[in-house]
């Protein structure tokens, strides 16, 4: 039995908001945007892991592999900084995903044909058979984690999310310079401190 102080301790919803509501008490923060901003978190991190461990684990991929491929099936040969931008990871993170999907005949790397610098991303003929194979099966488990939810509901919460995707993409960059006061941002780092600190 996982005591009280067990890390891998799993809280409910419910448990959760009760305990932040707890906290906060009276800090005066928005508490309903509070509340928006952290379901959307928990329903992407639940509906992740789902998905990694059902449809995607049959097919050997992860989530993130998953999304490389979905993007370059949609739209075709790409070069690696918009795959990486369309999803949603770095340059760096997709490097790696694209070996691992190379390696395994699913994807294709070739240099560009009028600037050897840029790298170029393409399905190979296995890569888009298997994403024939494995979408409907990624739509049925998206249908299972809307089930809750009425056709109308599902409608009005896309809506309401691209609300949110918008946002952040036509105003994100301001609201950045504004809280850095114009400078760059500093790198993003793990949380660990430096060995060397």
């Amino acid at each position: 039995m996982r005591g009280e102080h067990d890390v891998t301790v799993h809280r409910s919803l419910r448990e959760t908001e009760k305990a932040v509501q707890a906290k906060l008490g009276d800090t005066p923060i928005r508490h309903t945007q509070m509340v928006a901003v952290a379901n959307i978190y928990r329903a992407a991190a639940a509906v992740r892991q789902h998905f990694e461990n059902s449809v995607l684990r049959g097919a050997e991929l992860t989530w993130t592999s998953f999304v490389v491929l979905w993007v370059v099936w949609i739209w075709g040969e790409m070069e690696t900084r918009h795959v990486a931008e369309e999803a949603g990871i770095s340059k760096g993170t997709l490097t790696g995903v694209s070996r691992t999907l190379q390696s395994r005949g699913l994807l294709e790397r070739n240099s560009h044909p009028s600037d050897g610098r840029l790298v170029l991303l393409r399905l190979t003929e296995r890569g888009e058979q298997l994403m024939a194979e494995v979408f409907p099966a990624f739509n049925a488990e998206e249908v299972f984690v809307a089930e809750r939810l009425t056709d109308e509901e599902c409608g009005t919460l896309a809506d309401l999310l691209r609300k949110i995707v918008m946002q952040t993409e036509e105003n994100g960059e301001e609201r950045r310079l504004a809280l850095l006061d114009g400078a760059d941002p500093h790198p993003r780092r793990s949380g660990r401190r430096s060995s060397r600190s």
